[in-house]
């Protein structure tokens, strides 16, 4: 049975930093692509980082340069740290995994996942 463990969201002033991560279970590790993505109050999903199983990461525009993107294979984890947190950075983010098969191309940084975790909150204030 599937399972993702999100931890570490919280509450922070503007230019801080938080680090998010998420556990895996039941999926092998070494054949899953995984992202980040948020929802801001009042707004849609929108993807933050994915990575696919050679490490390859992608970023939203509105994060590049900010957030790094993290997987560890052997934990089967991945990790979000994000640093010069803003205020636009607050929503409720997800964590996603799924086998990369399951995509096409660079379809694993769009939320067609089948496995999602249960969100963590993150507040920036300014």
């Amino acid at each position: 049975h599937v399972h993702l463990v999100e931890s570490g969201g919280g509450s922070v002033q503007s230019g801080g930093s938080l680090r998010l991560s998420c556990k895996v279970s039941d999926l092998a590790a070494r054949t899953i692509c995984r992202a980040w993505f948020r929802q801001p109050p009042g707004k849609g999903r929108e993807v933050v980082a994915c990575i696919n199983w050679d490490d390859t990461p992608t970023y939203a525009d509105s994060v590049q340069g900010r957030f790094t993107i993290s997987q560890n294979t052997s934990e089967n984890m991945h990790y979000l740290q994000m640093n010069s947190l803003k205020p636009e950075d607050s929503a409720m983010y997800f964590c996603t995994a799924d086998r990369c098969n399951a995509f096409t191309g660079r379809d694993y940084c769009l939320p067609g996942y089948s496995y999602w975790g249960q969100g963590t909150q993150v507040t920036v204030s300014s």
